[in-house]
């Protein structure tokens, strides 16, 4: 009997784990769940209750800032939508930072949305040497560029269109603030990209998301006078380019500090950012971050 009891608790214990793990947006890691289910105990079912509580009531998308308690993401595609991600060449230094625009793609994969990616047909601000951080002679097009990312399969700018997509996302990179705007040169003088520009707008008018993160919310900012994060607003070892957030209230932009576990949403104008490598992160820190991002802006599509 008692062996036949303990079976049965197991099968049992492993459902309601599962179950419990799904309900707060997402699915934790299985490896985690299968630990959880061989526990076996009441109290340990009871703090699972709790906690998947805590994360969904931590979603809501009335905050400001959103926080995941738990890291967990979507393994089953839930939804078709058209994502357009914009791109700003290839490279940390000189273009897209090639690290977050994989987290941005692998999440919108992960998520079932069909993606398209563009880019300005356009010279690179400049090249850079990535080994040596100093510039090159040698002149790049963003568009030939970002298309290294993508495959090759990456449209100009110009062909963007808002009415097309459910939303828009922006990796950062210095292409970000080289070549998308003039920001890395100009501060918060900056001017936008008139393609840029247009496509972005087109997308606020239409009450559409947008994503943005590392240093693309100052693109946000000086559009739109947003609510966006660079992350942490006080200078540290890990936190490097706290700076930019007295630029985002030097462009009329409202500043909204955040850790590598949340992001900002701007509930307004329907704007969603977080700091990526803006905080000298583990990568797996990042991409994580990234893909709250990019969760979060699916969510408001």
């Amino acid at each position: 009997f008692s062996l036949s009891f303990c079976f049965l608790m197991f099968v049992v214990g492993r459902s309601v784990s599962a179950a419990l793990l799904r309900s707060g947006g997402g699915v934790v890691f299985a490896s985690a769940s299968a630990a959880a289910a061989n526990r076996l105990t009441v109290p340990f079912l009871s703090s699972l209750s709790s906690l998947s509580s805590l994360s969904h009531s931590s979603l809501s998308s009335s905050k400001t800032v959103v926080r995941r308690s738990v890291r967990s993401f979507s393994t089953t595609p839930t939804m078709s939508k058209k994502v357009a991600v914009i791109l700003s060449g290839c490279g940390v230094f000189d273009g897209t930072e090639v690290h977050e625009a994989s987290a941005v793609l692998v999440a919108l994969s992960r998520a079932g949305a069909k993606i398209s990616m563009f880019a300005p047909d356009k010279p690179q601000l400049h090249t850079i040497n990535h080994t040596t951080g100093e510039p090159m002679e040698q002149e790049r097009n963003c568009l030939h560029e970002s298309a290294r990312i993508a495959r090759g399969n990456c449209q100009s700018l110009g062909k963007l269109n808002a009415s097309d997509f459910d939303a828009v996302i922006v990796p950062g990179g210095f292409g970000a603030a080289k070549n998308l705007c003039t920001f890395a040169t100009e501060g918060a003088s900056c001017t936008v990209d008139d393609e840029v520009a247009r496509s972005l707008k087109e997308f606020v008018d239409a009450k559409k998301p947008l994503g943005f993160c590392c240093i693309a919310p100052v693109i946000a900012a000086k559009l739109f006078q947003a609510k966006v994060t660079v992350g942490s607003d006080q200078e540290a070892p890990e936190w490097p380019y706290s700076g930019t957030a007295k630029a985002v209230e030097e462009m009329g932009g409202k500043h909204c500090v955040t850790t590598m576990d949340e992001v900002c949403v701007d509930t307004e104008r329907n704007i969603v950012t977080s700091a990526a490598f803006m905080c000298e992160a583990p990568f797996h820190v990042v991409h994580d971050n990234v893909a709250m991002m990019v969760n979060k802006t699916l969510e408001l599509a």
